[in-house]
């Protein structure tokens, strides 16, 4: 199975799945920001396959992105698809004359190092970036904005809990790598106050960590990075003795949870969104990778320091999703096809670039 195959299949799956959002879209315009990012780029497949049916309306998919070369690359149907690209970076202020309808705010840094690195501009782009989002669908009076925010906002709950979207969180933040999730926490501030203020129908995606074929091969996350080593033939290395637990979510899910949310989510309300039966350890995910690498790769723990490699600290993000799966949502993947595919994916990639081990 090649990935473009891996990207229809995904795309079917958000069509099969969400097509009562997608009719409510058709003639409308969306503006998604980080287009070319895993979640973003996901969307727009599913929009413009939602376009290529030729049964409603084509929807007019306004994607912010800095490359626009890249943006062509990865999407060569062009404006043939309902497909418009706009060159910008959210931390400016944004200026359309086009009419918005509905919002998506999926930019974001996504590296851990980056967190550590650079506190200041993560701090800047998670916060600048939402309020300039904002402040353009009130003046358009947008009928849904969604946030694409995280689980960190909870902090590293312990273990035993379910966490729900009132759950307290216990943060730091006089450490740099709080930057990522006070940021986030301030994103979702913002997103609530439009809505009370301003009666901006704002809503907060909290996603658990998602992956999918459409991760760069050379990504530093973790599941990325056991992948790279399985498909390459290298043995895994935990720089953890990977205790953290949370939940996982396929991109083509993740879509499908952006599109309830964005039509049936409470104006200023947040949502978890996880495929809970994907709960298990860091190490599991490690041996579960490893044992598909058909070139034996097995997985060793080299302990480093997790703060200066901008790791999270020990959590059990055991997410509930009944607020979520109260507006019809439910995950489709599970974990086995979720590693799958990924699996293939990073074959491929390896593949290209030469890297049979």
């Amino acid at each position: 199975m090649t990935i473009e195959q891996l990207f229809a299949e995904e795309t079917q799956a958000v069509l099969a799945d969400a097509l009562a959002e997608l009719e409510l879209l058709a003639g409308k315009t969306v503006l998604i920001t980080g287009g070319t990012g895993l979640i973003g780029a996901a969307l727009i497949r599913s929009l413009i396959a939602f376009n290529r049916t030729g049964k409603h309306d084509p929807v007019h998919i306004l994607a912010l992105v800095r490359d626009t070369e890249k943006a062509s690359r990865m999407f060569p149907e062009g404006t043939e698809s309902g497909l418009s690209l706009l060159r910008g970076d959210v931390r400016a202020p944004l200026f359309l004359d086009e009419t918005v309808d509905y919002v998506v705010h999926a930019a974001g840094e996504t590296a851990s190092r980056s967190f550590v690195d650079n506190p200041v501009e993560v701090l800047e782009t998670t916060i600048s970036g939402v309020r300039n989002l904002l402040m353009l669908a009130r003046e358009k009076q947008v009928r849904g904005f969604v946030f694409l925010s995280t689980m960190e906002v909870y902090g590293a709950p312990a273990a035993g809990q379910r966490i729900t979207e009132t759950s307290p969180a216990e943060l730091d933040p006089m450490r740099a790598r709080s930057s990522y999730p006070e940021g986030k926490r301030a994103a979702e501030c913002f997103v609530a106050a439009y809505a009370a203020e301003y009666g901006v129908p704002g809503v907060s995606l909290r996603l658990t960590q998602t992956f999918g074929p459409g991760v760069g091969y050379r990504d530093g996350r973790m599941f990325q990075s056991f992948a790279r080593a399985a498909a390459e033939g290298r043995d895994i290395v935990l720089f953890t003795e990977g205790k953290t637990m949370r939940s996982y979510l396929y991109t083509a899910d993740a879509v499908t949870a952006v599109l309830k949310v964005l039509l049936r989510g409470a104006q200023g309300e947040a949502y978890n969104c996880a495929n809970e039966a994907t709960y298990c350890s860091v190490r599991e995910m490690a041996d579960r990778i490893a044992a598909r690498s058909e070139k034996g790769s097995a997985v060793r723990v080299e302990l480093r320091d997790a703060e200066k490699m901008g790791f999270a600290p020990v959590l059990y993000m055991d997410l509930d999703t009944e607020k979520l799966r109260s507006l019809g949502w439910q995950a489709r993947f599970g974990l086995d096809a979720m590693l799958d595919r990924l699996m293939w994916a990073a074959k491929e990639r390896s593949a290209e670039t030469g890297l049979n081990g």
